[in-house]
């Protein structure tokens, strides 16, 4: 478990967070079971390819699965782009590739990709799609990187190195239309599996949900119950847009829709029951709500829905 998601070993002194499920309106999902869930794995492998965001629900189902694989049957190979969490009594495997921007990009490695300026090669993914062109069933993400900012173009047919700067939803756009093209000339629906899921919400700003209030996600115990509560943080433009790319390929691609059903989960980011790697000044350490981490999600919790969901479709 990292210690950035594992919020109860870092004194959370909750756990109401780790219950709740999601309840569709018109139909039930069925129950979790994860020796289902390796026979439908069996002789396969299944690749979570993204940020940290689907790193944080590829590390819920490997501890969602590895419960009933004997010790000494199962092992993690860390790699330096690809995590790999492996069993000899299915031959199957759930891996996660680093790969925030879908396309490359100077954010590629997988610990030294905080950069002030990001570059991407909004023509390039042949160096990712070596890694998960093999796999069976392919749980892509990216959205949360595009928003911090300006990004700039690199062509590959640009001898000269000149970078051209656009905005994050442009390049997003970019992005996910190379990708669709790589799917749509690259995957047999009948012999793969891809999904995409869809915007992770964040809830950083507590006068969101309670107008006239100041704070984030601290100290929040309970989800949100305005059924019609959307935050700031989930942009319906780039929404939109995804849907539109993701329309051009049909069947290919599976929408993992878990956008709605997270914003009503305030509760369950970890906030400050994590592992801070820089170092906290006395003035950050005196107000919690400004350093908590209200973007990835506490394990077990809210990406362990998500993956209920991929077992329903699967």
């Amino acid at each position: 478990m990292s210690d950035q998601l594992a919020c109860q070993k870092h004194g959370r002194p909750d756990r109401g967070y780790q219950y709740w499920r999601w309840q569709p309106h018109n139909c039930n999902l069925k129950r979790w079971n994860a020796i289902e869930m390796w026979e439908k794995l069996r002789g396969k492998r299944l690749m979570y390819v993204g940020d940290s965001l689907n790193r944080n629900q590829w590390m819920s189902m490997v501890c969602m699965m590895q419960s009933v694989i004997p010790p000494n049957k199962r092992y993690m190979s860390p790699q330096e782009h690809l995590s790999i969490f492996r069993t000899e009594e299915y031959n199957a495997s759930i891996e996660f590739l680093w790969s925030p921007l879908l396309v490359e990009s100077n954010s590629d490695h997988p610990v030294d990709h905080r950069l002030a300026e990001r570059i991407i090669r909004p023509d390039s993914l042949l160096r990712h799609l070596s890694h998960w062109m093999n796999a069976d069933i392919i749980v892509f993400n990216s959205y949360l990187w595009w928003r911090q900012g300006p990004v700039k173009l690199l062509w590959s047919n640009d001898e000269n190195g000149i970078c051209e700067e656009i905005d994050g939803l442009g390049g997003m756009e970019l992005a996910m239309s190379a990708w669709a093209d790589l799917i749509a000339s690259n995957i047999d629906p009948s012999k793969k599996k891809v999904f995409f899921v869809t915007m992770s919400p964040t809830h950083s700003s507590k006068e969101e949900w309670e107008p006239g209030s100041e704070g984030s996600c601290y100290d929040e115990k309970v989800p949100i119950k305005d059924s019609d509560y959307w935050g700031n943080g989930s942009d319906v433009s780039t929404m939109q847009m995804v849907r539109k790319v993701l329309d051009t390929l049909g069947t290919k691609v599976s929408v993992l829709n878990i956008t709605k059903l997270s914003e009503y989960r305030k509760d369950g980011h970890p906030s400050i029951y994590r592992k801070f790697w820089e170092t906290l000044s006395p003035e950050k350490l005196a107000d919690p709500s400004s350093y908590s981490d209200c973007v990835h999600w506490c394990l077990p919790g809210v990406p362990d829905v998500w993956n209920e969901l991929l077992f329903q479709f699967l």
